[in-house]
Parts: structure tokens; C-alpha cells; sequence
């Protein structure tokens, strides 16, 4: 039984079954640190979408959630794609379930539909444009003035884009559990703490959070952040699992990950936390659970996806 597998053990059979099926783990920055010490790649929204429009595995095992995962397979059509454990959804995406979305898109004819990356490939079908926190203002900016912009599902991230480009989006109320789930009164207390930290947060934060912060930007930004600042100390407010990448880069310099409303581990996504190394390798060594869609899904749902990519 692989439960009785030690890590060590289980990190040496993962890398076996990578060469013996010619495959790619993709993992993202949130996942558990064992798992990110074993990936091929590991990358945020934009960067693992760009990895697996590049590869040329046979197999992707991503370990992320669910909708990471369903834009390989769409990038990816005729490769296999695993998800470690197919009930790592996202807050995002259940709360944008396509039927309401189609519907609130048709009540506004010629709008143009910009969704985060955070959605289902339904969703993205009915979309023009997927963005990321990456190059979410970019996309915003290239998109002609005359034109309304429904963005969707992240309300706290489109707040953000609206005030970077200056322009009034109509958002979609939804919000990530995660980044929602940050105490100001805390955050407060944790600076008088550390006085001299700096204080990097995540555009999905309320704005409440966003205006204490030093710095704004997307996971990969904050990483890039925290290695290349002069700072030594960072009061990180995002998933805590970026903190694993930030310490290996930057071992000298101490990062703090805020703490959230409850006495909690919710600074952890618990859908990204579902994915374990055990869980990677049996799906590595069985190919399941595969992700599966429609050949018309995947063909509707690229073209955002490739406009975004074009784009980024």
C-alpha cells in the first residue's frame, strides 16, 4: 500500500514513473512543499498555463486544482492529464457556475467578457478573454474604450484592474475564500510587531488589505518581490504556500505569512492542500483521475485562452 510508502520512497518512485510515462509535474505555488520539491515546473496561473501549452510530455500531472488542470487538457487535447485529487476545485470557479454567467453576459449585448483564469472551462467558452493576475491589466488596457467590460468571477481583483487602468468594469460578486479571509485588525497588529517589515499582498485581497501594502502583484511578482527588494523582512498576504519558494530563494531574509480572520490555517487553500504526494504518485502510476471534456468544450474554450497567451 503506498500509505506505507516513506516520503523519501514515495519522492523516488514519482520521479521513476515521470520517466517511465514521459510525463510533466506541474505544480503551483500553493501546493505542499514535498510536492513542489519534486515538480518539473512550478509557477503561477499564467506560468503554468504557458508550461503546458510548450510541453511535449505525453502525460501532464498537475498539481493545482481543477481548473488549472482543465486548461492543460484544453491546451493539450490529445495528451493525458492528471489531477491528483479531482475534488480540488476552486471558490472562484463554484461560485460562477456557467448557466448564471451566460446569463448575465447575454443581459449585456456587445460587452466584452474578461474572466480570471479561476473559472470553469464552461465559463471560459463564454468568455472573450481569460486573464490572469499576471496580465490582467494589460488585457484590460488593450481592450478598446468604446467597449464594456464584464469581469469575472473575482470582484477584489477587478476592483483592483479598475483603479490601475482608470476604467469602470461591471464585476461579477464573487471572491476567493482565501485571500477574503485576511483580519486588517490583525495585519495591523502583526506590522507593529515587525515594524520594519514589508508588508506584499495579492490582488484577490479586499481593499482594505491592499491599500496597507507596500507591494501588489501577482504570486510570481511577490515572489520576484521579496528576492530582488533590499528588505529583509516581508508580511506575506496571500496562500502560505508561496512562503516555501520565497525562504529557498531568499534564505537569509524572513518572510511572514498574515494571518487570517480566525485562529486558523485558512491562509491555506484547502482545495490546493487536497493534492498530496502520495496522491501524485498513484496518479502517476494508474493515470487517474483523468480530466475529461467535450472536443466543442475544449475547441470554444481555447480561443480565450490563446487570446490570453498571445497577450501575454
Amino acid at each position: 500500500m503506498t500509505a506505507a510508502v516513506p516520503l523519501v520512497g514515495l519522492e523516488d518512485e514519482v520521479l521513476r514513473l515521470k520517466k517511465e510515462r514521459n510525463a510533466v509535474l506541474l505544480a503551483h505555488y500553493y501546493q505542499d512543499s514535498e510536492v513542489q520539491d519534486v515538480a518539473d515546473f512550478i509557477g503561477d496561473s499564467l506560468q503554468l498555463a504557458q508550461a503546458a501549452a510548450k510541453t511535449t510530455a505525453d502525460v501532464i500531472c498537475f498539481a493545482g486544482v481543477h481548473f488549472m488542470a482543465e486548461t492543460a487538457k484544453i491546451l493539450n487535447p490529445g495528451r493525458i492529464v492528471v489531477l491528483p485529487d479531482l475534488e480540488a476545485g476552486c471558490s472562484l470557479a463554484s461560485g460562477c457556475p456557467a448557466d448564471r454567467f451566460g446569463a448575465w453576459v447575454a443581459k449585456h449585448p456587445g460587452a466584452v467578457a474578461v474572466s480570471y483564469i479561476n473559472c470553469t472551462a464552461e465559463v471560459k467558452a463564454l468568455s472573450d478573454y481569460i486573464v490572469t493576475s499576471s496580465n490582467a491589466e494589460k488585457i484590460v488596457r488593450s481592450i478598446p474604450e468604446d467597449k464594456t467590460i464584464l469581469f469575472a468571477p473575482d470582484k477584489n481583483l477587478g476592483r483592483y484592474i479598475e483603479k490601475k487602468v482608470g476604467r469602470k468594469m461591471i464585476l461579477w460578486q464573487g471572491s476567493c475564500i482565501v485571500h477574503e479571509t485576511f483580519s486588517e485588525r490583525k495585519l495591523i497588529g502583526l506590522k507593529e510587531r515587525n515594524p520594519e517589515a514589508l508588508i506584499i499582498a495579492h490582488p484577490e485581497c479586499e481593499e482594505s488589505i491592499l491599500a496597507m501594502a507596500n507591494y501588489v502583484g501577482s504570486t510570481t511578482a511577490l515572489l520576484k518581490y521579496a528576492v530582488s527588494s533590499p528588505a529583509q523582512e516581508f508580511i506575506v498576504v496571500t496562500e502560505a504556500g508561496i512562503l516555501h519558494q520565497m525562504q529557498k530563494q531568499a534564505p537569509r531574509k524572513t518572510f511572514i505569512a498574515a494571518p487570517p480572520v480566525a485562529n486558523c490555517a485558512c491562509n491555506e487553500c484547502p482545495f490546493m492542500r487536497m493534492n498530496s504526494l502520495e496522491k501524485v504518485y498513484t496518479s502517476l502510476r494508474d493515470l487517474t483521475p483523468r480530466i475529461e471534456m467535450s472536443p466543442q468544450l475544449m475547441e470554444r474554450a481555447r480561443l480565450p485562452i490563446e487570446r490570453m497567451l498571445a497577450l501575454s
